[in-house]
């Protein structure tokens, strides 16, 4: 018997030790490549990072028209066409008007602007809690997008789209 009792505690102990070894607060990353479309030479890295609840997006983007540019987060990781259009539309999950991230509606996708220095590069960060990775939440789960740079920029306003021109850049953001 007293074996038993020992062994039920060594078991019981290890399944807690494993359970407080996994922590919420371990970070997921993803880094997908941008690749160029409509006949430009844009290109670079996003890197999606999801820890204690929160994702941080950051894009590094080259080969730009130096000035502001729109990014976007479209409904599919489908980069196959030529000018980026396999993508779909904006990322628009629960079904709100496009505009500025953060101010009134917008799209789960409507990150924003960014400017491009003289000599094309520019990045973008955002952190929210408004997106995970690979989490099944349909309102939330960026897997499966695609990731649309575009060559104007965003005005927040004409729907639903904001205006921002050709599609530069895709990515399709899978593991």
């Amino acid at each position: 018997m007293k074996k038993l009792i020992v062994s039920f505690a060594i078991i019981t102990a290890l399944i807690i030790g494993c359970k407080t070894n996994t922590k919420s607060s371990d970070a997921k990353t993803l880094t997908v490549a941008l690749e160029p479309k409509s006949n430009s030479t844009v290109a670079g890295t996003a890197t999606f990072t999801e820890k204690n609840g929160k994702v941080t997006f950051t894009a590094k983007v080259s080969g730009l028209q130096p000035g502001v540019h729109a990014i976007h987060i479209h409904e599919k990781a489908d980069c196959t066409a030529a000018d980026g259009s396999s993508a779909g539309g904006h990322w628009n999950p629960t079904f709100k008007k496009h505009g500025k991230w953060g101010v009134g509606e917008y799209h789960k996708g409507d990150i924003g602007n960014f400017t491009a220095d003289d000599k094309g590069n520019g990045t973008i960060t955002l952190t929210t809690d408004e997106w995970c990775i690979g989490c099944g939440d349909a309102t939330k789960d960026v897997l499966g997008k695609g990731l649309i740079v575009h060559q104007g920029t965003d005005d927040f306003t004409t729907q639903p789209t904001g205006n921002a021109g050709g599609r530069v850049a895709c990515a399709g953001i899978i593991k």
